[in-house]
């Protein structure tokens, strides 16, 4: 098994030496003594630990160039431990480094035990790390249909359906509320199909002014009114072949819901301003957020048109309904934004009781963009609710299994260590388990044994 690599950032050749001397068996050692050449080691080695001391030159006697090599560090490689080292009595400091992303601290003079002791927790943490998102990329692996991701026993019957469906032309209904990604859906169809190397072409009826909306469908010819110098093609014909995708169908008017039936019936168009018949071979695939029975009910769509566009419907649940998989798509969305913003963070277990029990009036699209706005905003390494901009789960409301035994156990940790008045070894020896399990339970559940320690004194 090769060696950890650990990177020693120091100004203090005598610190260096020492360090060199008593790590060298169990660690492949790398050295730097200012932030310039710690971050080209960084690039260079990819150290699985970082030592950092914060007092680096050019101002030995603040933190301040140390801190800035720890936000270099963690933005370069953001799955890296960084402990920082402080002068004596600098906690100020040492809370700073951990609230940029720091894992531990430790004071000057170094106890080479006491230092040990926390690259080996370091080490393990970052093991127990890359162990779970290896199992999150299985899990997400595992719930994922084209770029859909679910494993519910609805969205299972649905990714069923869309295999049956993709092998047909029929043309298809897509419903659900605004953000459950009735777009990706269509495109699984599409892209499932025989016309998967034709193009997969989208319109939103509701985005584009009715006067407009028959030619971007249909095309025109030259001169057709003003404004038409040339003639042009429209998604129709465009996606001959191929698929098109009639977002918010039901925001067509009337007259254009006319066309639109003609279309289906007999797979022909005719440009504006064109007197030929064009034949084209073109899958229809229309998405609603709205009841269309009930717009049929006002007047406001045509029936005829429904029964056409729903030969087959498939009607995607809102997220709320989704159990575990707001879960799933949680930390895909956490992961793709952490690789795009280059940071290490994971949700706390606040925030992920919050996530399971909020709404998401927005569905799909408004839990993405609030985890892509916490890994943006987060200071810390751990994601709250507030960063999310949901509220925490409130006080009563029920827990699943998962939840109960976590809150059980995190309060278990803590009556032993407030017992042992913070002390590690005592503490683990009255749960029965050993100190690095200790500590993996500590970074679970976010529990500073120092602070219970001066709990316990005052």
């Amino acid at each position: 098994m090769s060696q950890p690599k650990l990177l020693i950032v120091e100004d203090d050749e005598a610190i260096r030496t020492q360090l060199k001397y008593g790590l060298r068996e169990h660690y492949a050692l790398s050295f730097a003594e200012n932030r310039a050449k710690a971050l080209a080691i960084v690039h260079e080695v990819r150290p699985d630990v970082v030592s950092l001391d914060l007092g680096l030159p050019p101002s030995p006697d603040t933190a301040e160039e140390g801190l800035k090599a720890l936000e270099e560090i963690l933005r370069a490689a953001p799955a890296t431990k960084i402990i920082v080292v402080t002068g004596n009595g600098d906690r100020q400091n040492a809370c700073r480094a951990i609230e940029l992303g720091a894992v531990d601290y430790l004071s000057k003079p170094i106890d080479l035990g006491e230092y040990e002791t926390v690259l080996r927790r370091s080490t393990y943490l970052q093991g127990l790390e890359l162990e779970s998102a290896r199992h999150a990329a299985a899990a997400e692996a595992g719930a994922r249909f084209e770029e859909i991701l679910g494993n519910t026993p609805k969205m299972r019957e649905i990714f069923g359906m869309v295999s049956l469906v993709a092998k047909t032309d029929v043309t298809v209904l897509v419903q659900g509320e605004s953000g459950t990604g009735k777009e990706l859906l269509a495109r699984a169809i599409h892209y499932k199909s025989r016309r998967r190397a034709a193009p997969f072409v989208p319109i939103n009826c509701g985005a584009i002014p009715e006067t407009l909306l028959e030619s971007e469908l249909f095309g025109h010819e030259k001169g057709a009114y003003t404004g038409a110098h040339v003639q042009r093609k429209g998604k129709l014909e465009l996606a001959d072949n191929g698929t098109v995708f009639l977002d918010e169908i039901a925001e067509m008017s009337l007259t254009l819901q006319v066309k639109l039936l003609r279309f289906l019936q007999e797979r022909e168009i005719e440009r504006l301003g064109g007197r030929q018949r064009l034949r084209v071979d073109t899958r229809v695939i229309a998405a609603t957020n709205k009841e269309l029975k009930s717009e049929i009910a006002g007047g406001r769509f045509r029936e005829d048109l429904f029964f056409r566009l729903s030969v087959v419907a498939i009607t995607l649940p809102p997220l709320r309904d989704r159990g575990e998989d707001v879960g799933v798509l949680a930390n895909a969305f956490l992961r793709r934004s952490c690789q795009e913003y280059r940071r290490k963070l994971q949700f706390s277990g606040d925030a992920l009781s919050a996530i399971a029990h909020h709404p998401w009036p927005g569905n799909i699209r408004e839990l993405e963009n609030a985890v892509q706005r916490a890994v943006i905003m987060t200071r810390g390494r751990f994601i709250e609710p507030a960063d999310l901009g949901i509220a925490p789960a409130a006080a009563g409301e029920r827990l699943s299994l998962r939840e109960a035994r976590n809150r059980v156990e995190r309060q278990v940790v803590v009556d032993a260590l407030l017992r042992t008045k913070g002390n590690i070894s005592r503490a683990a020896g009255e749960l029965g388990i050993s100190r690095p399990a200790l500590h993996d339970l500590l970074e679970k559940h976010q529990i500073d044994s120092k602070d219970l320690r001066l709990s316990r004194a005052v």
